[in-house]
């Protein structure tokens, strides 16, 4: 297992040269979405609408931000489940996305067009919200705002800690995990 520190935009090379359970240090512009944006940025694109924001090269956090305290961009920011982006994601790899961060396994259509397009998904650690809401430096809605804590929004970040969990080969740590500890 490596560790690399990256600035977004990834591009297709930073991404293959990822395996499961490499850590990386995430600096640049990340932009947030559930499931709400996702359907959203789905119909924008098959409307032929501009995005709210560059998806090639992106890399899109799976979370529902809690509000700002006094003083700070942004409160706790935990990731949440990613399987609800599932149905999603295919089409945004497609078009550009090459790093996605959430919790817990992605299904195999999300899978084959990471190994297709390049992209990786990150897992982002549970119940670590308050720690990863201190990489964030700057957060700002850009789009979808009636969706509340839902909405896009463009996070500052610097060394935003993440693992491999899922790379662009078809590894996948939640698999290999189960395998390593597993007694016959």
């Amino acid at each position: 297992m490596a560790v690399y520190h990256f600035t977004t935009p990834l591009t297709e090379e930073d991404v293959r040269k990822l395996r499961i359970g490499d850590e990386v240090y995430i600096s640049g512009l990340v932009y947030t979405a559930r499931d709400a944006a996702h359907q959203r940025l789905l119909d924008m694109l098959a409307n032929g609408d501009e995005l709210p924001f560059q998806v090639d090269g992106s890399v899109i956090y799976y979370v529902g931000p809690a509000p700002a305290p006094p003083g700070k961009p942004i409160g706790s920011a935990g990731p949440t489940t990613s399987y609800r982006m599932d149905a999603y994601s295919p089409t945004l790899i497609a078009n550009g996305e090459r790093g996605m961060i959430g919790k817990g396994p992605r299904n195999r259509d999300v899978v084959d067009a990471m190994k297709k397009y390049g992209a990786v998904y990150f897992a982002a650690t549970g119940g670590a919200a308050a720690l990863i809401a201190k990489t964030i430096l700057k957060a700002e809605i850009i789009a979808f705002p009636e969706l509340m804590s839902e909405a896009i929004r463009k996070l500052e970040v610097e060394d935003f800690p993440v693992i491999v969990a899922q790379d662009s080969y078809g590894g996948n740590m939640f698999e290999e995990g189960t395998k390593k500890y597993h007694k016959d």
